[in-house]
């Protein structure tokens, strides 16, 4: 290796500051690689970055609200690879070219943010939101230790505080993680850590068949995480509904009784806060005596209905969720903190999340540091490197504070009414819709066909904003 260095002239004018430039006699070569040679150009990548960002500024957020763009440029699997040039070559290509092909990407993209995205559990736009999430995507933090994330750790702990207040706990344990569907895993596996601890060190050999109780309606992830952790699918007891998707607490009983009798060993019930299809709230204080009866671990799936506690009207739908174990609350749905948002929330306050996720990795998680380590939650997580998504939320009540939430809820429970109002209408007047499309992204709603010369049709869907089809039958079927 050769350690020869050339100097530069002066710099601007300062002869006392001289800048040491390797130049070619000097190259610094390992394993045939220049270590002291160019690696980027920072330049160029700074004038793509402005580009790309005025494109995004341009083609996303100011279109955003504009009902005369199209939701989504759709065209079938196969003629969409060939529009979208997808493959990756040996050498890169130009920055004009991947200008091009970002804003190929915007085109035949699904565009959430639009006023006529219609989907069940989100949609929209919360400007706060998407700056933090431009922020924390140029940072690029790893929320593990205090060392490294600093601000984004003391951000999660102000975050989870006060949605442990709304849910009416004094004092609890929390943290985000990617998706609802983990945090209903993390409840399950934390549930049966606390029943039965050695499962950590010694696994599933020798404990007695366990099952866990959750409504017919509840999200699927109840069934991949019995599989996942080993429970098994055939150890989830589905229990059965009323008319309107609620839980039926007598029901309940009379499986966890049912359940003793044959040798099984019950330890989870997961009560339901706005089921996904009917938007169902599980009578929780019910729930919790059954619980309680039974020395159960009450786990409450509250991922879409959570938000529902920020509003002093309808936060009655979640009456008794106090008295749960665990809760999973995404803000990124109704809330709109943008996708994804996701929070695990536990009553216990003496690091039972710790210990059960705890590795203790030495190079890490060392107790000896120089500030105070229990604002290192990584080892409460099952992931090293983990996204801030609190500060998602953080910046969005920042920005809006609790009175602006609350106002977020309470429309959309208002939208839902008028739309279920103007579905009334059309029925009433004997009107039909010109085109429902109906898709696994979004379901796109045209104006009605009116029947006669003026429609009182128009009068409303223009304000219907981001409620979805599905979503104002749940509403409605929840609080009617």
């Amino acid at each position: 290796m050769s350690g020869d260095w050339d100097r530069q002239g002066p710099v601007d004018g300062d002869t006392d500051q001289q800048e040491m430039i390797p130049s070619k006699k000097s190259a610094v070569l390992v394993d045939g690689v220049v270590l002291n040679g160019p690696t980027t150009d920072a330049k160029a990548g700074e004038k793509f970055v402005e580009e790309a960002c005025r494109l995004i500024m341009e083609e996303v957020v100011l279109k955003a609200t504009d009902v005369n763009e199209k939701v989504c440029e759709w065209r079938p699997p196969e003629q969409l690879k060939q529009l979208l040039d997808l493959e990756m070559r040996d050498s890169g290509e130009p920055p004009h070219r991947l200008l091009e092909l970002c804003r190929d990407v915007i085109r035949y993209s699904v565009k959430t943010n639009h006023p006529r995205f219609f989907n069940q559990l989100y949609a929209g736009l919360d400007y706060y939101s998407l700056v933090a999430r431009f922020m924390t995507e140029a940072l690029n933090p790893s929320v593990y230790t205090y060392e490294v994330s600093p601000v984004f750790l003391l951000v999660e702990e102000a975050v989870l505080k006060k949605m442990i207040e709304f849910i009416g706990w004094k004092e609890g344990d929390g943290i985000f993680n990617p998706g609802g569907s983990v945090s209903n895993m993390y409840a399950i596996n934390l549930a049966r850590y606390k029943y039965h601890p050695d499962i950590k060190e010694k696994g599933l050999f020798g404990l007695p068949r366990l099952i866990l109780f959750t409504s017919a309606e509840c999200h699927y992830s109840m069934k991949k995480a019995a599989s996942f952790l080993g429970i098994g699918t055939e150890n989830v007891c589905f229990v059965e509904t009323d008319g309107r998707g609620k839980m039926i607490p007598e029901e309940l009983e009379k499986k966890v009784c049912q359940a003793r009798k044959e040798g099984a060993a019950p330890f989870l019930v997961c009560a339901t806060s706005g089921t996904t299809v009917l938007g169902a709230f599980d009578p929780l204080d019910e729930i919790a005596d059954i619980c309680e009866r039974h020395s159960l671990w009450l786990h409450v799936d509250a991922s879409w209905g959570g938000s529902a506690l920020m509003s002093r009207k309808h936060r009655k739908l979640l009456h008794g969720i106090h008295r749960a174990d665990s809760v999973a609350w995404n803000p990124h749905k109704m809330l709109m903190a943008g996708i994804q948002c996701c929070a695990l929330l536990v009553k216990d306050n003496s690091d039972l999340l710790k210990e059960c996720y705890s590795a203790k990795a030495s190079y890490l998680f060392q107790q000896d540091k120089f500030y105070d380590v229990s604002y290192d939650t990584g080892d409460k997580s099952i992931q090293c490197s983990r996204r801030p998504d609190a500060f998602k939320f953080w910046m969005t009540w920042k920005a809006l504070g609790t009175l602006g939430l609350e106002e977020r809820v309470n429309r959309a429970l208002a939208l839902s009414r008028s739309f279920r109002f103007c579905i009334f209408l059309i029925f009433s007047c004997h009107c039909h819709t010109r085109s429902v499309c109906l898709s696994p992204l979004a379901m796109i709603l045209r104006p009605p066909q009116p029947c006669g010369p003026v429609s009182p049709i128009k009068t409303f869907l223009p304000s219907l904003g981001y409620i979805s089809l599905s979503a104002a039958w749940k509403w409605t079927n929840t609080v009617n």
